[in-house]
């Protein structure tokens, strides 16, 4: 700071022999004079009260915290890094995971339907046979029933004819051998 007070003030007076023909410049009514004055009285006023060393003193104390906000960022900034490296690990993980159950579910999946094709296919066979039992039996029922209306018919038919070819004498002889059929069976 002394050197700049030494530079300027060389130079200041070196304007001033310019502005002494107007007038003389050491004196209280030249402008120039009195700022120059004022000019270093605030010099002085700096220097006494080492407003220079305090205003270093806060440049290096605000460097200072600069460089810690610097030091931290840095530090999060690396914490950040290994953050992102071991969310990215877990993501491929998590992925790998999740391809590993989607491969498994396809693959139960495929054997579920071959099992149920399995299981479909034995219930319609179970089925068809079942089916074939019915027609069996309902054609076993129907070939009963025309046996049975056919041997109903042909004894409706036997007895008319019997009963139309039969006397009276022939019908009383029948029974009385019915008579001892029973008779001798019985006893």
């Amino acid at each position: 700071m002394r050197k700049l007070a030494l530079v300027l003030t060389p130079s200041l007076l070196a304007t001033g022999p310019a502005l002494a023909a107007s007038g003389p410049f050491v004196s209280l009514s030249n402008t120039n004079f009195v700022v120059l004055l004022a000019f270093l009285l605030f010099i002085g006023v700096l220097l006494y009260f080492k407003v220079p060393s305090l205003l270093g003193g806060m440049l290096d104390k605000r460097a200072a915290g600069i460089q810690s906000e610097l030091d931290e960022a840095r530090t999060l900034r690396e914490e950040a890094q290994s953050l992102l490296a071991s969310y990215e690990r877990k993501q491929k993980e998590v992925q790998a995971q999740a391809d590993r159950i989607v491969a498994t579910a396809r693959e139960e999946a495929s054997i579920a339907a071959e099992q149920a094709k399995q299981d479909l296919d034995s219930s319609i066979a179970r089925r068809l046979q079942a089916a074939e039992d019915q027609i069996a039996s309902a054609e076993a029922a129907a070939v009963k029933d025309v046996r049975d209306q056919a041997i109903s018919i042909a004894v409706a038919t036997a007895r008319e004819v019997i009963a139309g070819q039969m006397t009276a004498d022939d019908s009383n002889r029948l029974i009385e051998e019915s008579i001892k059929d029973v008779e001798a069976k019985l006893h």
